[in-house]
């Protein structure tokens, strides 16, 4: 039996999610421990020319979210960019594990060939369906996950890897 690209993006996003919820709350413990501002969380980078933190939760965000849309031919869920501290960043993923559970099999199965147009700064790219998903979708949920893992561990918070593969 053959992997269907559902069962290859839907629950795989959404745990991807649900994970990077664990390591907001972890997180977000931690600066309560310590007495830190969560403002200086949200600002962190690893380097000057890297993203903050609250970029890479929302982007991880949005790449699911607009990416299941584009694989079901459907416009995506809109959300605002206003998080300001832990509990906003956890609200932002609970919201899109809900929209990207929302798709069926249906919607979704029988896109691995359909043609995803994604505009970018640089001009648009253009993906089959299951290049969309495994080169694109997957590569930067996950990126932007872990970025977000690397940039609380490197603020001294007590994070393993069974938090970021979760339960």
């Amino acid at each position: 039996m053959s992997l269907s690209m559902y069962e290859a993006s839907v629950p795989v996003v959404a745990r991807a999610l649900q994970n990077l919820i664990g390591i907001l709350e972890i997180g977000k413990a931690h600066a309560a421990a310590k007495g830190t501002d969560e403002a200086n969380y949200m600002a962190m980078r690893l380097t000057p020319d890297m993203l903050p933190f609250t970029a890479q939760i929302r982007i991880a965000c949005d790449i699911a979210r607009r990416g299941m849309a584009r694989l079901a031919g459907t416009e995506p869920l809109a959300l605002e960019d206003k998080e300001g501290g832990f509990d906003d960043l956890i609200e932002r993923c609970r919201l899109t594990i809900e929209n990207v559970n929302a798709f069926t099999a249906e919607q979704i199965d029988g896109s691995e060939d359909r043609e995803i147009l994604l505009p970018t700064p640089m001009g648009e790219l253009k993906f089959s369906g299951k290049d969309f998903l495994f080169g694109f979708i997957l590569s930067n949920v996950h990126f932007h996950s872990t970025m977000t893992y690397a940039l609380l561990r490197g603020a001294g918070v007590e994070l393993g890897k069974k938090d970021y593969m979760g339960g």
